[in-house]
């Protein structure tokens, strides 16, 4: 095993998803502590980027504004902005009258691809194996694997670097009881990640079952409801939730999504955390009503000639069991959790729109569990900077990148807090502060400020001190 570089790196990340290509794009050009300019590598077992490939259904949009880009809410003036990437592609001004704020995920897509293929020090094609630290050097070790065009090991390699990010993101979550089914290639079990690349098979299925109630589940069921003749749509839409809800979208609601927000969430207590996150599905996990708006007007345009179309929209589900009938159908055994029924479901395809989950550390960091610093969940405790909090023999850091809703909040794995987090990665990695930060970004106080308040007192008059709830 060879060493690609023999000078350390100041930071090498893991993954390049948008929040790795965040940091690397505004990691550019920045000047080192010392001399030149900061050393950063990225490294990635794909070949090349791609955003959800499996979702990018026409005319699906970002549930966030185009400004939530790579750069441009911590660089407005980044070379590496949406905007600039547009002038690029000569579309500024069709962009200009289409009055767009919400883009469409493939555009998106699109606009990172272009940022992945011009930023030096992205290496697609490289699966890190381990990361060790190395106390002699007072370095991380990074082994990985170089893969060939068909994935295979095509060499060995190690770098140095005095700090570490993670970017690995999610994985598509597939529930217990399918997971069997998903595996089996009979009869079409497929997770919504994959759903384009089985879209025809999908369509030609007799009758197909969507499962989830979140904005996948949404498009894929809306998808499939345009692409199916009126009064034969055979379409059922299960799902868990009480209602197929409206993502929480209003101005202040949407203040969850401020680094002031990020900062209250992150002082309170671990076990307050841990209650908070899952109460809060609504502002991460609900449907944009534009998408609900458009599905309730297919189905009423459908009943314009009379009858109702073959479409079954049921909340309230949990998929309690799974099985193959015939090695070509699945049955679903259902339960309605406030009825307290149970109820089975024949069904020849299903698309799982069950989310995603943070792929595991554990594997990665095995070799560096003895300075790692965790929770009472056994968990990695991360700062306010996004640092794990390690043994203090360790000098170097690691960062943390859409691993850390357990100690930041429900903005960790949203597009709109990826440059500001990344900028705050920056600062604290340079120690300095290339990316200055506003001190306020949200209307709303998040909890009481801690300060005592005294009501005016005339001249020479001793009052008492009084406190207010």
């Amino acid at each position: 095993m060879t060493a690609l570089l023999d000078a350390p790196h100041d930071l090498v990340g893991i993954g390049i998803g948008p929040f790795n290509l965040s940091l690397a794009a505004l990691a550019h050009g920045l000047p080192h502590q010392g001399a030149g300019e900061l050393a950063t590598a990225f490294y990635d077992q794909r070949r090349d980027f791609r955003w959800h490939p499996g979702l990018l259904i026409d005319g699906a949009t970002l549930q966030v504004p185009f400004l939530a880009d790579l750069v441009t809410l911590a660089d407005p003036a980044s070379p590496w902005s949406f905007l600039s990437y547009l002038k690029c592609k000569e579309r500024l001004f069709p962009f200009y009258f289409a009055e767009r704020f919400h883009i469409q995920r493939a555009e998106y897509d699109a606009y990172c691809r272009w940022v992945a293929g011009r930023l030096p020090g992205l290496h697609f094609g490289h699966q890190v194996d381990a990361v060790r630290w190395n106390p002699e050097r007072g370095l991380f070790e990074v082994d990985f694997t170089q893969l060939d065009a068909e994935g295979e090991a095509e060499a060995l390699g190690r770098t140095y670097t005095r700090n570490l990010v993670l970017g690995i993101g999610t994985a598509p979550y597939v529930p217990e009881p399918l997971r069997p089914l998903a595996e089996a290639p009979t009869v079409p079990v497929i997770h919504s990640a994959d759903y384009l690349d089985n879209r025809q098979r999908i369509l030609g299925a007799d009758h197909v079952t969507v499962i989830g109630s979140g904005q996948s589940g949404a498009e894929v069921f809306l998808d499939l409801l345009r692409s199916r003749p009126a009064g034969r749509e055979r379409l059922t839409w299960l799902a868990r939730t009480p209602s197929f809800a409206p993502m929480e979208y209003s101005k202040l609601g949407l203040e969850h999504f401020t680094p002031d927000y990020t900062r209250y969430f992150h002082a309170l207590p671990e076990p307050v955390r841990d209650r908070l996150v899952p109460a809060q599905w609504q502002l991460h996990k609900g449907i944009d009503a534009d998408t609900i708006a458009a599905i309730h007007e297919e189905l009423y345009r459908r009943t314009l000639d009379g009858g109702w179309p073959d479409a079954v929209l049921t909340p309230g589900v949990s998929v309690r069991t799974a099985g193959r009938v015939a090695t070509t159908k699945v049955e679903l055994h259902l339960e309605h959790v406030e009825q307290g029924t149970r109820s089975r479901l024949t069904t020849d395809a299903v698309v799982l729109a069950t989310g995603y989950r943070e792929r595991p550390l554990t594997s990665l960091l095995a070799g560096l569990d003895p300075y790692l610093r965790k929770d009472s969940s056994g968990r990695p405790r991360i700062d306010d900077r996004y640092r794990m909090i390690l043994d203090p023999t360790v000098t170097g850091s690691i960062f943390v990148q859409n691993g850390e809703r357990h100690t930041h909040g429900v903005g960790a794995p949203d597009l709109g807090l990826a440059a500001w987090r990344s900028a705050a990665i920056l600062n604290t990695l340079t120690g300095k502060e290339p990316y200055p930060q506003p001190t306020r970004t949200a209307f709303t106080t998040f909890g009481l400020e801690q300060r005592e308040h005294t009501r005016p007192q005339p001249a020479g008059e001793l009052l008492p001190l009084v406190e207010h709830p």
